[in-house]
């Protein structure tokens, strides 16, 4: 069973799996960045870029992934994305183990909802994100 979501302006298909991993594809469109740096104290994180290219911040180093490469993220590694190029990017996304999708199911706006990218950038949704993110084992990068 798939669902279909947009969170902080990425489309997201939610994956259901059998393993202790939470799977996910999303489609960034160009400019638009991620998440605020963050790190997670639990989740080995992995994304593999299926089309287009990411640049990732990872400890404060610019690392860019194209299409048919990954990056491992291992727990306490301070990362955030954005799709920089002029084409959309496509990429699978795991978290391991299995319990990250819950933030994406708080956050996420259906897809089908005329106005959800917009609805998913919002400010409220942001002030939300950055209050709640820690419960989530999302814990934001001091600026």
């Amino acid at each position: 069973m798939k669902k279909e979501i947009i969170c902080l302006g990425h489309t997201l298909t939610l994956h259901a799996s059998s393993g202790d991993y939470d799977l996910l594809e999303g489609v960034t469109l160009p400019q638009v960045p991620g998440p605020p740096p963050h790190h997670h104290t639990r989740y080995h994180e992995l994304f593999y870029v299926l089309d287009g290219q990411l640049e990732f911040l990872v400890d404060g180093q610019p690392v860019p992934v194209p299409a048919g490469e990954s990056i491992d993220l291992p727990p306490n590694t301070v990362h955030t994305f954005s799709n920089v190029g002029a084409v959309p990017c496509r990429w699978l996304n795991v978290h391991s183990p299995k319990g990250f999708r819950a933030f994406f199911e708080e956050f996420g706006i259906e897809a089908a909802r005329e106005g959800a990218f917009a609805a998913s950038v919002d400010a409220q949704v942001i002030q939300q994100v950055v209050e709640r993110a820690s419960s989530f084992d999302m814990h934001l990068a001091q600026s």
